[in-house]
């Protein structure tokens, strides 16, 4: 099978309505694509090699690679003098001002590995750049640099996060200089927790709580249904996944978009589920998170909480075995079917607007198409509801178990043909989607009468 990594983001957009909660789970855009080093020679000049070029950017990449090796080691060691002594005293004063709160916010911070990787072939042209105000001279360099890091019981791999880093060197001395300077050229830095404030950490027997000081009235309500939901969900999926869940509570908005990424709509989502690498081939997630909104999260009830969280927590189950493009009505589905599992909510009260329709005009004459489910109006809520309601009837006609099947049937399969998924349907359920179709109405006239 080819390799099917690939970074992507699933989302609970929680809206309140009557009864219930309504779960919604979008991927995220595609990443863009880093800017490009250099600028080309006109067509036909090629310059000869140049072993002393060669060997002064074989240089500069040896030195800043020590340089990130000291500060990754004093990170740990939680050495702030070597830390501060990897920075350019002549840079922004602010800059150094947030590196030292930077250091001191990840004090509390269970680390097992934290180190940067440096790739020097992909380096950005900083001709545009200003000099040094203090030494106009000092060479700058701006190489593609990853922060590589793993939270101690959560992270089985280390996770990956780009950071723009403006490397300076000065008196035979390279310096980090600056983590913003090249926002323009297209290259950013990855904004963690403890890049906005102190982090205070709270370990539960399935994962940890991480958040802001001032934030523990919330935080004990998620500590309190962190591992009773890890439990919840993997009664459905299945104990084969790491059942390890990090919760991270941010302070504001900003926040929440640096963590979540600058194009999602934060003002509406109350948690999101994040991953920064998946490879359904090899069965691996990287970097998983479920993220809580700051405002959101902290108004909803108690029951509505435990739904939300159990939802995404089946996202984070079954990352490693979901290919993008699967069918948005089951993926959807079947993490709102988990959720609200046991609730107590029937159909009738949590699909409000599905019942509506069935009353009103009878049954939708269509499984959700994936369009239905990029909506920004109320047919986006009446998507989720009719993919939750299919997968409760697939529980409730074929049981629990047939369900999990079908989930890992067809969104282990990922984009396929219509015949394709036809096949794995009557594999699964005995019905293609035409008959799934018929059956999931009767249900409906039945059970939304």
């Amino acid at each position: 099978m080819a390799n099917r990594a690939r970074a992507w983001l699933s989302a609970a957009v929680a809206v309140l309505a009557l009864a219930g909660i309504v779960v919604i789970s979008l991927p995220a855009a595609p990443a863009q694509p880093r800017a490009q080093a250099g600028q080309g020679q006109p067509m036909g000049a090629v310059p000869p090699p140049s072993e002393s070029v060669d060997t002064a950017d074989a240089q500069r990449a040896t030195a800043v690679t020590d340089l990130l090796r000291r500060r990754a080691a004093a990170m740990l060691d939680r050495d702030e003098a070597a830390f501060t002594a990897t920075l350019d005293p002549n840079a922004d004063p602010a800059f150094l001002d947030e590196q030292r709160a930077l250091f001191a916010n990840l004090g509390d911070i269970p680390l097992d590995t934290w180190s940067y990787g440096l790739r020097a072939d992909d380096t950005l042209d900083v001709a545009s750049l200003p000099a040094p105000a203090a030494d106009p001279t000092a060479e700058l360099w701006a190489p593609s640099v990853d922060l590589r890091y793993a939270l101690r019981g959560i992270d089985q791999t280390p996770t990956s996060r780009p950071m723009g880093y403006l490397f300076a060197k000065r008196a035979g001395v390279w310096y980090l200089r600056s983590d913003t300077a090249l926002n323009d050229l297209g290259r950013r830095s990855w904004r963690g927790p403890w890049d906005f404030g102190p982090c205070v950490v709270t370990p539960t027997a399935h994962g940890l709580v991480l958040a802001h000081r001032g934030s523990q009235p919330m935080v004990d309500r998620l500590v309190r249904e962190l591992d009773s939901s890890v439990e919840a969900v993997s009664e459905v999926w299945g104990d084969a996944w790491p059942k390890r869940v990090a919760m991270i509570l941010p302070d504001s908005l900003p926040e929440m978009r640096a963590l979540v990424g600058p194009d999602f709509p934060v003002e509406s989502v109350v948690a999101v589920a994040i991953a920064d690498r998946v490879d359904t081939a090899r069965h691996t997630a990287t970097g998983q998170r479920v993220v809580l909104s700051p405002t959101g999260a902290r108004a909803l009830s108690l029951s509505s909480l435990r739904v939300v969280l159990r939802h995404e927590i089946t996202h984070v189950a079954a990352r490693a075995e979901t290919v993008d493009g699967s069918p948005m009505w089951l993926l959807e589905g079947f993490a709102d079917y988990v959720g609200y599992r046991d609730s107590g909510v029937t159909l009738a009260q949590g699909a409000p607007d599905l019942a509506r329709r069935v009353r009103d005009s009878g049954p939708p004459t269509a499984l959700p198409d994936d369009r239905e489910f990029r909506a920004r109006d109320r047919s986006l809520d009446l998507a989720y509801q009719q993919a939750w309601s299919i997968a409760r009837f697939v529980a409730d006609r074929f049981g629990e178990a047939r369900l999990v099947a079908l989930y890992r049937a067809v969104a282990g399969a990922g984009p396929i043909s219509a015949s394709d998924t036809d096949d794995l349907l009557r594999q699964v359920i005995g019905m293609d989607r035409r008959g799934l179709l018929q059956a999931w109405q009767g249900y409906l006239r039945t059970t939304l009468r």
